[in-house]
């Protein structure tokens, strides 16, 4: 490949713009280049084209067809999309040889799924889903400290998308927003990877671990209904809506190693923002809620007065701190996770190497929005997810080891250690 990576942006709304400005613009040089912009709305295109042009001097090509943009010389292209669009866009960009960073969000199908496999399959193009909380601080020290048996056997993890969307939700025809459509027509855990895909590599789903099946509950849908009656006026479409999204959303997924992975998905309700990445083992857990670390024999004497934990995950970043916030201090989206998920993405590209979080690693975690409708419609019966490795998963060849990794090659017992 050549020295400067021309990078595409598909999806310029919110998600797209930000990391143009926060992260790719400040990355822009001699190793990297954005050199086309796309939307089906051609201000938003036109506003990135723009902001590009100021920054470096130079105007990216510019289209509102996505078949245009594959076809403008671009080594790399970044998918931020509505979600119904993503794994169409990551398909057709992989069988043009384009490498591909998907950004995230569930799947609509299983097929869709297996669609996604399948082109890297019969391609070799490689696809990487940008979970930037795979590199949150604390997720990668909880990865790290597991892995160095601080929490001794991993049995359970739990995590969620806590977060207040009804503005955004309600809001979405004014500012052209998917999720509106979603939260009208469908009742799923839509927004599982901030939660699964740091859990995911912990437990070393698709290397040596999987997924073997799950059940999904839902609650009422009240929030949004009870929020546009208030927030909108009277006779405003949305005022008489019936959302068929429940306002919370609970799913347990059965691993073959014997773990449990919680995942709560909660939008609809008014709270403050939270990932609640927690992690339990016999020796000890992380609790992401109040940010602590409790470790048998150490934390004992308060376990009844667990507030004067709070906080001290801090302390014990000087011993276990993760090597890629040690090397860095990260600027740009998200606390810094964006520049690393997509420093990652961008370095395989250079390389040619798998990426961190590979094509199986997308199609199993967007799996589960499909998978949870359709439990979610059994009445919360369990549901088998699919081994998309194809039975390669308990024994991987193909993990590359290297700075951004994520998972554990066989012998390698302290990857994530200094």
């Amino acid at each position: 490949m050549n020295k400067t990576i021309k990078l595409g942006v598909i999806g310029l709304g919110a998600r797209g713009y930000s990391l143009l400005k926060d992260v790719l613009l400040p990355m822009s040089g001699e190793e990297l280049e954005t050199a086309a912009v796309c939307d089906t709305y051609a201000d938003r295109a036109e506003r990135a084209a723009d902001e590009i042009g100021r920054a470096t001097g130079k105007r990216p090509f510019l289209t509102t067809d996505s078949d245009k943009l594959l076809g403008a010389g671009i080594d790399a292209v970044l998918i931020s999309a509505a979600w119904e669009a993503h794994i169409g866009l990551a398909v057709a960009a992989m069988r043009k040889g384009i490498c591909v960073g998907l950004e995230v969000g569930g799947a609509y199908c299983l097929e869709d799924c297996f669609r996604l496999v399948r082109a890297f399959e019969e391609t070799g193009t490689p696809c990487m889903l940008l979970e930037n909380c795979c590199y949150g601080k604390r997720e990668l020290m909880a990865l790290n400290m597991a892995r160095q048996g601080v929490f001794g056997e991993i049995v359970h993890c739990s995590g969620g998308y806590h977060h207040d969307l009804r503005e955004e939700i309600a809001s979405g025809k004014e500012n052209r927003h998917y999720r509106l459509l979603n939260y009208l027509n469908r009742c799923c855990e839509n927004y599982p990877t901030h939660e699964l895909g740091p859990i995911a590599k912990l437990l070393g789903v698709n290397n040596g671990n999987r997924m073997l099946s799950l059940t999904s509950t839902a609650s009422a849908a009240r929030g949004m209904h009870e929020y546009c009656l208030t927030h909108r006026e009277k006779g405003h479409p949305l005022a008489q809506a019936e959302f068929l999204q429940g306002d919370v959303v609970t799913t347990v997924i059965r691993c073959a190693g014997g773990q449990t992975i919680s995942l709560t998905l909660d939008t609809t309700l008014p709270r403050a923002y939270s990932r609640a990445f927690t992690v339990r083992g016999t020796k000890g857990a992380y609790f992401g809620e109040t940010d602590s670390i409790f470790l048998d024999g150490v934390h004992n004497e308060y376990d009844f007065t667990p507030e004067k934990l709070w906080g001290n995950a801090k302390d014990y970043e000087e011993r276990y701190l993760d090597r890629h916030w040690r090397r860095y201090d990260p600027k740009g989206g998200h606390g810094g996770m964006d520049w690393l998920v997509m420093s990652a993405f961008l370095e395989s590209v250079r390389s040619g190497k798998r990426p961190p979080i590979d094509v199986y690693d997308a199609a199993a975690y967007m799996a589960i929005t499909p998978l949870s409708e359709e439990s979610i419609l059994r009445g919360g019966a369990p549901v088998a997810i699919p081994d998309f490795t194809g039975g390669r998963w308990h024994r991987r060849r193909d993990i590359e080891e290297g700075f951004w990794a994520l998972d554990l090659p066989e012998g390698n017992e302290l990857l994530c250690g200094e």
